[in-house]
């Protein structure tokens, strides 16, 4: 049976059970079958990706040395330059040449063995909404190619659920890595806020942009970001949850009754299981949470012009409506309105430091509703700041997981978002890992028995 998660793709290429020319082929008749309706992918490496896939399985012949993700299909956000392709940033505004060599983070992916198998969808410049008017692929949900996949790392996870990679590169800024893992059904981390290095990543906001692994369980994306990083873990002793200290805030005064009411079922049968692993639960509520979402609204607005500007006058009619709409509202911010945001974000900084006092990670719906129809999505992101609870957490830089959950009526993921303190990212994985122990929800696959 061809492995689903990267710690078993790993350790069966590295045993020589499976070899990684299978694991690539793979993921080529899987987007061969579904990327046409789905959108992942905006440029595939087939042929370069076969040719890194059997180098790695003659490495393993040879019996040379291994990275941890030897072999392993990985597919890259088109944010993240790559030496095989072009990093377009889902624009046509981009110049088309930028980003010769792998990003950082990409290269530390490809030296731990992975074979990189395409670039994935996003919106333009990751913010907005998706469009219609340019030639880029329309990013789709492989549990209901209706609806969205989440923004803005749509392919990426997308492209994870669907078998089409392994693991995937995503960027967060206001949630871009945990809301397509919500509403597609796997796992994705937020690390510590400069955890992971920016270089060769196009930026969105400087003061709030992250590089996160997306995956199907917190395995995997501790690996990943061990990877990332460059430096391993210091995990817990305990393999349950005993002693761990658990705030919940369910968030009932933000989504003001907007929400699925499916999603509060959900979520209590997930605060029970962690109690059954020996968790203590405690209600908390997170500060200044309006005050700190505004935040990150206006820091990206202001931030995202700043970077923009000297090409923007020159390339008006290339940015989509959406992206030149959104820089635009940079421009009603004041130098003023910029400095108190960030005072806002540094006191929420200490707030939240007094919370964690008592608790060890904080819990919450990663969102309050699934992923929308795409007929829906302007709706879906009027209301984000209330249904979907991302944002709040790059304010302040805190490690931030989000694992599937359940299901709602409509058989559609929905996500637990487990926030840290920072630097403990660590703690924020032991406890996606624990919670996936006892639970079988990001096993489960579009289209199988178990997801009608």
């Amino acid at each position: 049976m061809t492995p689903v998660t990267v710690e078993q793709a790993a350790a069966q290429v590295r045993a020589g059970r499976v070899a990684s020319t299978e694991l690539v082929r793979r993921s080529i008749e899987l987007a061969d079958e579904h990327d046409a309706t789905l959108g992942v992918f905006l440029s595939r490496f087939d042929e370069s990706g076969l040719a890194a896939a059997a180098e790695a399985d003659a490495a393993v012949v040879e019996g040379k040395p291994l990275g941890p993700l030897h072999g392993v299909p990985i597919g890259i956000k088109d944010l993240l330059a790559t030496r095989e392709g072009p990093t377009t940033a889902q624009s046509l505004a981009w110049d088309s040449g930028w980003g010769a060599e792998d990003a950082t983070a990409v290269a530390r992916l490809r030296a731990a063995g992975a074979v990189i198998v395409g670039k994935t969808t996003t919106l333009e410049f990751a913010y907005g909404t998706p469009a219609t008017d340019d030639p880029f692929p329309m990013p789709a949900n492989p549990w209901d190619p209706r609806r969205w996949a989440g923004g803005s790392s749509s392919g990426s996870g997308s492209g994870v659920a669907a078998g089409m990679m392994l693991a995937a590169l995503g960027t967060d800024t206001a949630g871009s890595v945990r809301a397509p893992a919500a509403m597609c059904g796997i796992t994705g981390l937020k690390p510590t806020y400069g955890a992971v290095p920016m270089a060769g990543c196009i930026p969105l906001a400087f003061s709030a942009d992250h590089i996160g692994p997306m995956a199907h369980t917190a395995k995997g994306c501790s690996i990943l970001l061990e990877v990332l990083t460059g430096r391993p873990l210091d995990r817990l002793a305990t393999d349950g949850l005993s002693g761990v200290r658990i705030g919940v805030d369910r968030l009932d005064r933000i989504t003001e009754g907007t929400g699925e009411a499916g999603v509060s079922g959900v979520f209590d049968d997930a605060l029970k299981t962690l109690a059954g692993l020996g968790a203590e639960i405690t209600d908390v509520e997170l500060p200044l949470y309006p005050e700190l979402t505004d935040t990150v609204f206006i820091s990206t607005g202001v931030e995202r012009l700043a970077y923009h500007a000297p090409r923007l006058a020159k390339n008006w009619s290339k940015y989509g409506r959406s992206a030149r709409a959104g820089m635009l509202r940079g421009a009603y911010y004041s130098a003023a309105d910029y400095v108190q945001a960030q005072r806002v974000r540094r006191h929420g900084q200490h707030l939240l430091a007094r919370l964690f006092d008592d608790v060890d990670v904080i819990v919450t719906p990663t969102a309050s509703v699934a992923a929308p129809l795409l007929t829906e999505i302007e709706d879906c992101m009027a209301g984000w700041k209330r249904l979907v609870h991302t944002t709040y957490w790059n304010a302040v830089g805190n490690p931030v997981l989000s694992v599937p959950m359940g299901f709602n009526a409509d058989s559609l993921p929905l996500g637990l978002q487990i926030a840290g303190r920072p630097r403990e990212d660590a703690t924020v994985l032991h406890v996606g890992e624990a919670f996936q122990q006892a639970t079988a929800w990001h096993l489960r696959q579009p289209g199988s028995k178990e997801s009608s």
